[in-house]
Order: C-alpha cells, then sequence, then structure tokens
C-alpha cells in the first residue's frame, strides 16, 4: 500500500491547531477552519505518511507569537508549516499577491532542507493555489485545487452593489486573482468543490471551465464536536472540563443580554462579513411582534475587542447591529456577544440553542456550501437558509429545514414562527439533520474519497496533466554548466567546436544543468540557439541577465523578476537619461521590461562611463551598467546581471557556486565568469575580459569558441580528477 505526503497551502489568514482564531478577521473565517480539520482527518488516515499544511509566517505585535513560530506539530504526521514572504507584519489577503514568488522560492528551500518532496499538493484560494500549482509544474507531482470563492462571482456581486470595476480590481486584486483562476482550470489534476452548485453555476462563468477536472466532495462536521443536544442529558456521558468550563461560559454570555432566557433562541453564527446578512436576521426579529414574543435572539458576529480598532467594513456591519438592536428596541431579547471559541464554545452555542427548541439562521445568500449548517445539524438544530447555492443542496437531500428568500424579513420571520410553533416539525428537522450530519457529511468519508482520488491520479497516467518536473533535476544536479552564445558557443556560421561540445553536454545530461545566457530578449535567443541546432537546454538567461526560463517551455522564474524589482525605475531611468550625452535608445526589439539598452558614441570613454555612474547616483537611481565592445550599453536592475542569475540560481536549488562552470567572451559575461564560479574565457575575448586576467577563477582558453569552451571544461575537471 502506498502511503502519500501531501502539502496543502493556505497563506492568508492566522493560522494555528491550538486555540484558532476563527472569526477574528475577514481573513480568518471558514477557509481556516476547513484546511485546519482536512490536516487532522487525513493524518489520521493509514495510506498518508505525513501532510503538513503551509501558512504565513507572521512576527506582529498585534498578533500572537504563535504566528512566528516556524513548525507546529499537530500530531506525529501532521504540522503546520510557517513560511515567510513580504515581511513580517500581517497582512491581508489581497496584498500578498505581490510576495507569493518569494513564498514559492522559500518552500523551495524548506522541501530540499526537509530532502522530501511531496507526492501531492493542494492549494486553497486563489493564493495557496498558485503556489501549489508553481511547485506542481517544478517538481512534477499532481496538484489539487480548491477555490472556497471565486472572483468572478465575487466581482459580479460588487458590482451589483454599485462598486466600480476600476476600484473592483485595485482594491482586491481582482485582475491577478481571475487569471490564476482561468490558469488552474487548464493545469490541476483535480478541481476539488464542495457542491454541484459551484461547478454548474460559479463556473459556468470562466473560460476555461471545460478543461476543468471537477471532483465533487463535501467537507465534514467533526462529530466529536458537533454531536446532537441530547447526549449531554445520557447518564453514560461525561462532560470533559473543558466542555463544561465552554457552556458555563457560553451560557453566562448569552442569558446576561436576555429577561426570559428560557424561550427558544434564533440563533446566527459568522463573521463581522456584509455577505453573512446579519441585518436582515435582526430586522426579520425587530418587525415581528409575534416572534419577538416567541424566541429571543442571538447573533455571534465574529471576534472584537473594541469596534473603533477594526477593519472599516467590519466597523460599519457591527455599528449597524447595535444600531438595529437600538431601533427596534430590543434590549432583553437579543443578544450580540463579543466573541466565541471555535473549537469548544461554539458546539456548545448550537447545543444550546437545541435544548431550548430553536432556530438556525444561514442568511447569507448563494452560500458556496454553509458549514454553519452542517455544523448546527449536527448538533439537532434546525435551519433556515437560502434557496440557492450548496445550502439548497444540503436541506433539500435530507429535510433538515427551510429554504427562504433570506433578503426578505417577513419571509425569514414567517419560517421561524413555523419551525417554533410545530414541535412535530421540529424535532423531524431535527433528527433529519443529526443523521445527515453523522452518515453523509463526515470528515472521514471525505478523507477516503480524497485518498481514493489520489490513488486514481497515481494509478491512471491519462489522466494526469502533464508536468515538466525541472525542479527535480536542479535540485539534484552534481554540477552546472552555463554559457555566453554569441562569440562564446559560435560567431555566426563559425561553429567550429560546437558539435564536439554539444555530444561533452548530452553526454552528461544527466547529472548536469545545462544553461545559456545571452544579452539578447527571449525570442532573439532562442532564434540563435535554434540556428545552430540548441534545443535542448535547462535553463535560459536573457535580456542581459535579466530574466530566468526554465526548459525548451520556457517557464519563467516569477521568483527571480521578484527579487530584481526592488529599487527598479525603468521609467524614471529612462525619461533622466534622455538629457545624458553621448549614449542613443535602441530600438523596441532591443527593450525589456527589466532592461534599458542604449548604443554609445565612437568616442565614448571610461570616463564618460564614470560620468554615467556619478550622474545616476545624483539622481538617487540605483542600475547595473553594462558595456559591450565600447558600443552597446546596457541598464538593468541593480540585482540581475548574468551573474546575479547564476547566483540566485545556486541558492535557489542548493547547488554550490563551485559546482558551475560559467563561460563568457565579453563585457556583459564579466560577472558571471568572475566570482566563485569556475570561468572560462574564450581566445576570441573582447578588450573588457582583460581584467579578469588576474583572476583565479577566470581560465583564459588558448582557442576561441567552442573549442575554447570544451577546453576550458576539459581544464577544470582535470583539477577535480
Amino acid at each position: 500500500m502506498k502511503k502519500y505526503y501531501i502539502q496543502l497551502f493556505s497563506p492568508h489568514g492566522l493560522i494555528r491547531y491550538h486555540e484558532p482564531e476563527i472569526g477574528r478577521d475577514k481573513d480568518t473565517g471558514g477557509q481556516v477552519k476547513y484546511v485546519l480539520e482536512l490536516l487532522e482527518v487525513l493524518s489520521k488516515h493509514p495510506q498518508v505518511r505525513k501532510v503538513d499544511l503551509f501558512t504565513r509566517k507572521i512576527i506582529d505585535k498585534r498578533v500572537s507569537a504563535d504566528y512566528g513560530k516556524g513548525i507546529e506539530p499537530v500530531n506525529d504526521k501532521a504540522r503546520i508549516v510557517r513560511i515567510a514572504c513580504g515581511g513580517n507584519a500581517y497582512r491581508q489577503k489581497e496584498s500578498l499577491w505581490d510576495h507569493l514568488d518569494e513564498y514559492v522560492d522559500r518552500t523551495i528551500k524548506f522541501i530540499e532542507q526537509e530532502n522530501d518532496i511531496p507526492d501531492v499538493v493542494h492549494g486553497h484560494y486563489a493564493d495557496g493555489i498558485y503556489i501549489a500549482g508553481q511547485l506542481s509544474e517544478m517538481f512534477g507531482m499532481p496538484f489539487f485545487a480548491t477555490a472556497h470563492s471565486l472572483g468572478r462571482n465575487k466581482k459580479n456581486i460588487l458590482l451589483q452593489q454599485g462598486m466600480p470595476e476600476e476600484k473592483i480590481n485595485e482594491k482586491f486584486n481582482m485582475q491577478r486573482r481571475i487569471k490564476e483562476e482561468e490558469q488552474y482550470l487548464k493545469t490541476a489534476d483535480a478541481v476539488i468543490t464542495s457542491t454541484n452548485y459551484i461547478v454548474e453555476e460559479q463556473y459556468s462563468l470562466y473560460e476555461n471551465k471545460a478543461y476543468g477536472k471537477f471532483i465533487v466532495n463535501p467537507p465534514g462536521v467533526n462529530n466529536h464536536i458537533f454531536f446532537p443536544f441530547y447526549r449531554l442529558d445520557m447518564p453514560s456521558y461525561n462532560l470533559t472540563l473543558e466542555q463544561e468550563q465552554a457552556l458555563y461560559r457560553v451560557n453566562s454570555e448569552i442569558e446576561r443580554f436576555l429577561f426570559q432566557p428560557a424561550k427558544p433562541l434564533v440563533l446566527s453564527i459568522g463573521r463581522a462579513d456584509k455577505r453573512k446578512n446579519f441585518e436582515t436576521i435582526i430586522q426579520a426579529y425587530g418587525q415581528d411582534k409575534e416572534l419577538q414574543a416567541m424566541a429571543n435572539l442571538a447573533i455571534f458576529a465574529g471576534v472584537r475587542k473594541d469596534i473603533s480598532q477594526m477593519q472599516p467594513d467590519e466597523q460599519e456591519i457591527l455599528t449597524n447591529l447595535l444600531l438595529l438592536l437600538d431601533k427596534y428596541d430590543l434590549y432583553g431579547k437579543m443578544a450580540i456577544p463579543k466573541k466565541n471559541d471555535p473549537k469548544f464554545e461554539v458546539p456548545e452555542i448550537y447545543r444550546i440553542a437545541a435544548r431550548k427548541k430553536g432556530v438556525f439562521v444561514n442568511a447569507t445568500p448563494g452560500e458556496n456550501f454553509g458549514l454553519t449548517i452542517l455544523e448546527a445539524a449536527g448538533c439537532g438544530l434546525p435551519v433556515i437558509a437560502s434557496p440557492t447555492g450548496g445550502p439548497k443542496e444540503i436541506i433539500e437531500s435530507n429535510h433538515n429545514g427551510i429554504l427562504v428568500d433570506v433578503e426578505d424579513p417577513a419571509a425569514i420571520a414567517a419560517a421561524l414562527k413555523k419551525i417554533i410553533a410545530d414541535q412535530n416539525l421540529w424535532e423531524q428537522y431535527s433528527a433529519n439533520g443529526i443523521k445527515a450530519a453523522t452518515q453523509d457529511y463526515s470528515w472521514e468519508a471525505h478523507a477516503n474519497k480524497y485518498i481514493e482520488l489520489i490513488n486514481k491520479v497515481f494509478e491512471d497516467k491519462s489522466t494526469y496533466v502533464h508536468k515538466t518536473a525541472y525542479g527535480k533535476k536542479m535540485s539534484s544536479a552534481q554540477m552546472a554548466f552555463v554559457s555566453d552564445i554569441d562569440g562564446t558557443l559560435f560567431e555566426r556560421d563559425d561553429t567550429e567546436g560546437l558539435g564536439e561540445l554539444l555530444q561533452w553536454i548530452k553526454n552528461n545530461r544527466e547529472k548536469m544543468i545545462f544553461g545559456v545566457a545571452s544579452g539578447r530578449n527571449k525570442q532573439l535567443t532562442l532564434d540563435g540557439l535554434h540556428s545552430k541546432g540548441i534545443i535542448d537546454f535547462d535553463v535560459l538567461i536573457c535580456s542581459a541577465g535579466s530574466e530566468i526560463y526554465y526548459t525548451d517551455k520556457l517557464i519563467p522564474d516569477n521568483g527571480y523578476e521578484n527579487h530584481i524589482n526592488r529599487q527598479w525605475k525603468r521609467e524614471e531611468l529612462k525619461k533622466a537619461l534622455e538629457s545624458f550625452k553621448g549614449i542613443h535608445l535602441q530600438g523596441p526589439d532591443a527593450q525589456w521590461p527589466f532592461k534599458l539598452s542604449y548604443y554609445v558614441d565612437e568616442d565614448f570613454t571610461r570616463a564618460d562611463l564614470q560620468s554615467l555612474y556619478k550622474f545616476l547616483n545624483e539622481q538617487k537611481l540605483r542600475a547595473k551598467i553594462l558595456l559591450t565592445e565600447n558600443r552597446y550599453l546596457d541598464l538593468l536592475p541593480f540585482r540581475s546581471g548574468k551573474g546575479s542569475a547564476v547566483q540566485y540560481l545556486s541558492n535557489k536549488w542548493k547547488l554550490p557556486l563551485e559546482k558551475f562552470i560559467t563561460a563568457g567572451n565579453s563585457g556583459n559575461d564579466i560577472d558571471m565568469v568572475r566570482g566563485k564560479a569556475r570561468g572560462i574565457v574564450v581566445a576570441n575575448y573582447s578588450a573588457e575580459m582583460q581584467a579578469l586576467k588576474n583572476n583565479r577563477q577566470a581560465y583564459f582558453a588558448r582557442k576561441p569558441l567552442a573549442k575554447g569552451v570544451l577546453e576550458g571544461i576539459e581544464h577544470y575537471l582535470s583539477q577535480r580528477d
């Protein structure tokens, strides 16, 4: 029986196993609860040897120090792994997108340190899916995606609410999110959803829906926590100390608001989010005097200490709830407690409402699933919910409540009165809900279906989305050879020695990385390589070291782009250099986002070059300057260049620079040839390379072009032997 190592990715929010702060803010809601429970249940499956939940490492005095711990053990097979990106401060998920490639790079290093490549990666929400997708392409393992919510659906809702599209894109990074959602439909080996509604309705908005390999596998209810209310009255059942304390706290917290606490309790739980529709529930209760006479109301709207210190949207929602309480004069009839512990207190809240013969209301319109509906059902509490989305599927198949228009206060009130007034109906809905939560919606059933899916993917390779798995080779290589092209491997039609060099490369490909480096842009570099029959390479460094691609599929290294982008002000540089004499901007084909290219005048001297450095320093603009053959001038991000690209590859893939052999012939090769790498300078080198004559790490070949490269390789390999 094959046993799997699974990595789950959920980078945003505050995630910890012990006393999770579910509902603390909009990024610490249902998804956090979902991934924590998935982590635990997978770890208990016999076919799982290890499962890690990857989230973001946060060191911020505003939050608990728990979120700064690199690894949090959960049990002997499960861990929470925290990877830093985008600094230490806690960030909202929309601001994380620009830092996800840094997260990917650091996760690669973690995998290399552990020396344990996962069998499956599973991304949650678009940001976690992006990370998992990148790792899947690098290491060639199957890749699962769970969206939790979808960008196009959210965008449509915000547009209907009157928010301009430009503001939506700016505030929620919506364009990038939707782009990733379209992408993973083509690349994920399984798109796991909770309901058919998500597949048929929400994914229908996506151009790539037809590519999606959808698997409906609803999450479960932890029946050890969300068990029927009547179990507490059974003589064989004993409460734990934590349960006793939670029950006492919750009961006291609710009853301190109420004049007649024994009446049935109308309950709703969720974070402070407009979509939870708490205001409509209060309106339904506040406008119906008969309902007020029949029952009390309790709203648990997330966790709060001081409303004035919360996010503006949360402030607005909570303030409106309190104003509605006052408007309808619901003092003594309505409870709005400040907090609830999801592990111990929330189950007791449901059971208290069930013992009082109350009703749970989920008033979110178009809820994707409705986990709170199942939690309430597991405790024996009938429910009222929207006739669309996941709640419709749950309630119609299990008959544990009533579906109503949750935007209509009168409809909510009528349904509440119907259930509360009819004891037989209440008992029927309660029993049906308990049965559904126990038999049909368990995490154990979810885990079994999950592992069956993994088995199927590994058994039936025809369903597997092909991955290059270039990361496996990069991380296991014993050495690397990276060479400049023009004037190094060949010069126009002069290819003498190239065949022998390519044969040597072919003979050593299993243990070696082969890379090429060029000042040209990507397409011109490819054209030059293909013209000489060079089509098989592992790494392509182009645009004078400002871009890195992998394999002939030209997979970009987004982490490198993020690495070199720091302090790069391309447009400011271009504008400032308009006034600098002796240089002239090259054509559009020579320009690239991370490269500015110029021609220099024939009388351009070393003094002019020094003046350029001084000019940029005075303008407070940082750039790396490369002068080649005293004719071509390239300005690159300060962190870029061929040498920087080689250094980056060495760090990323844990291959020491001493294991790199590099070859070049001109000025833009200098930083690649010198340093700790074993450099080769071919005999036909340009004048700028003369500066390396005294460098012990640079071997000056007696032969030109490919012959000189091969000579240098033989020199270094003979030293090793």
